[in-house]
């Protein structure tokens, strides 16, 4: 069929319009706003679950922050004592070459300063003394032989800060409790005999002596201290000329 100039230049400017632009698409139906954009509707939401129940205390009751430790026998022992006596038993170790039973027996009224500790739970025993507390003197050294209990002091002043040098430099362990010399042992007690007597004496098995070498300062059980003096034979206070058997 052929088309006439009025048709045919329609069927152009239609052809030429189409070609030059692009054709816009029908608007897509997430175009419009729906109701669910202009309102609010919460979500169903699960209930909460109820908060932990506590364990309420009742009136003039405390309840404990964390399960109370185990002490170790050693301490218990200890506590015991003091509890029912108000006495203490403790260990001091020392060096014969640097201070010896006998320097410790010369001093003025027998009575000097224990300081120069420098292990923290050694100071925190000697921190714990108080007057009257009883301490095993103990000669501790390089020889098997040097090991062993000379004596007894007693504790007459309470932990104490060091002095400085006045330089604004303090001492050189930060404190130091003073012992009183109260008697030497008549048999000293070698630290092989200790040993020996770890399977025989309750709670010796666990003394700080066996199981922590390089301690310089600890407790003492009340069933070992007694064992300890009996072993000693007792003791010669100073002062007290020991008469001689016939």
């Amino acid at each position: 069929m052929r088309l006439g100039p009025f048709q045919y230049n329609l069927h152009r400017f239609l052809n030429t319009k189409s070609k030059g632009r692009d054709i816009a698409e029908p608007p897509s139906p997430r175009a419009f706003t729906s109701p669910s954009r202009l309102f609010f509707f919460p979500l169903k939401q699960e209930p909460l679950p109820p908060p932990a129940t506590r364990r309420i205390p009742e009136p003039g009751v405390k309840l404990p922050h964390r399960m109370p430790r185990k002490a170790k026998p050693a301490a218990k022992a200890t506590a015991a004592v003091a509890a029912a006596t108000g006495v203490q038993y403790w260990l001091l170790k020392t060096e014969p070459g640097e201070w010896s039973w006998s320097d410790q027996a010369r001093a003025p009224g027998g009575v000097a300063p224990w300081d120069g500790v420098r292990n923290r739970q050694a100071i925190n025993s000697l921190r714990a003394m108080r007057p009257g507390d009883r301490c095993l003197f103990y000669h501790s050294g390089a020889g098997a032989a040097s090991r062993r209990v000379v004596g007894v002091v007693e504790v007459v002043r309470p932990w104490y800060e060091g002095e400085g040098d006045g330089e604004g430099k303090e001492a050189a362990a930060g404190g130091a409790v003073d012992v009183r010399a109260v008697g030497e042992f008549r048999n000293p007690v070698p630290l092989g005999d200790i040993k020996k007597a770890a399977g025989e004496v309750e709670g010796m098995k666990d003394f700080a002596l066996l199981r922590q070498a390089r301690l310089s300062v600890m407790p003492v059980p009340a069933k070992i201290w007694d064992w300890i003096c009996d072993a000693g034979g007792g003791f010669v206070q100073v002062g007290e000329v020991e008469e001689e058997e016939d």
